[in-house]
């Protein structure tokens, strides 16, 4: 999943596609982004099934991207960023829109709640335990993966800055992670997570400049902020889970403590209280 998923690039112009983009041109007018990087993205995405490129023209040939089902059921976890950063993160060159519910015709939040019990849902009350086929050993990443330079941000992170920060690193993603299931302490980090001291403390710091965690008493705790990017790293667990299924069983089990059954996560209208589909969202202009 972070493999796919962990380039703005890559969120960015899905995003687009599901605003209604299909052709080279219009996302190149969409969005602040090279040929070369947009010729290198939609070819990735197309290789990956989560667009499909399809010839609409044949002299001279020219093609066009639609979505799919795997691309299509995205919209969760890009709505979740989408209200993260517009409503925790200030150091954006322009204010991201707000977003209108077309179902209800409103200006509206996204909440989380609980698929079984209907009820909303926080950190607070979802327990995550390893699965079959989960462990840190299994979610950390090989040790040549290097992390991006926070120095030279691309025209995209400027729209995602600082969720780019977690979900385009997986040592910060995994230690992310091991917050909200209660690590605390900088050498639990480093011993459950198997990650280099260096790392650790570069993460830390990361998190704590952008208000995420707060050290204090000895550890490191969420912050209001942090506790808020909840919707965004279980949108982004269900997502992987239905596409990338092990045949061990899942990676990650999330019980909902309110209901006592397993958690899976739904986007609800904060205005009319009803379920929310990708389609019914539009930024307000």
């Amino acid at each position: 999943m972070l493999g796919l998923l962990g380039d703005e690039w890559t969120l960015l112009i899905v995003q687009r596609a599901l605003l209604g983009a299909r052709r080279y041109g219009e996302f190149l007018d969409a969005l602040p982004v090279s040929n070369a990087v947009l010729t290198s993205r939609l070819q990735s995405l197309s290789a990956t099934e989560m667009l499909s490129r399809n010839q609409y023209q044949s002299n001279p040939p020219r093609f066009e991207y639609l979505v799919t089902p795997m691309s299509r059921s995205l919209w969760p976890m890009l709505t979740s960023i989408w209200e993260w950063e517009r409503r925790w993160v200030t150091d954006h060159a322009e204010p991201l829109p707000r977003m209108r519910h077309t179902g209800c015709g409103h200006e509206f939040a996204p909440r989380v709640v609980c698929r079984s019990c209907t009820a909303e849902a926080s950190g607070n009350d979802v327990v995550a335990q390893w699965g079959p086929s989960g462990s840190w050993q299994r979610s950390i990443p090989g040790g040549t993966q290097r992390r991006r330079s926070s120095g030279h941000r691309s025209g995209a992170a400027i729209l995602f800055p600082q969720t780019m920060s977690v979900i385009g690193d997986r040592w910060a993603f995994a230690m992310l992670v091991a917050a909200f299931v209660g690590m605390r302490r900088f050498t639990d980090f480093q011993a459950q997570l198997g990650a280099p001291p260096t790392t650790v403390a570069d993460r830390l710091t990361t998190f704590t400049d952008e208000g995420i965690l707060v050290s204090g008493d000895g550890g490191y705790q969420l912050t209001d902020k942090g506790r808020a990017f909840f919707p965004v790293l279980v949108c982004a667990l269900s997502w992987a889970q239905r596409w990338f299924p092990s045949p061990e069983g899942p990676a990650v089990i999330l019980t909902h403590t309110a209901c006592g059954r397993r958690f899976d996560p739904v986007l609800r209208c904060d205005q009319c209280q009803r379920h929310l589909r990708g389609a019914q969202i539009r930024p307000v202009p």
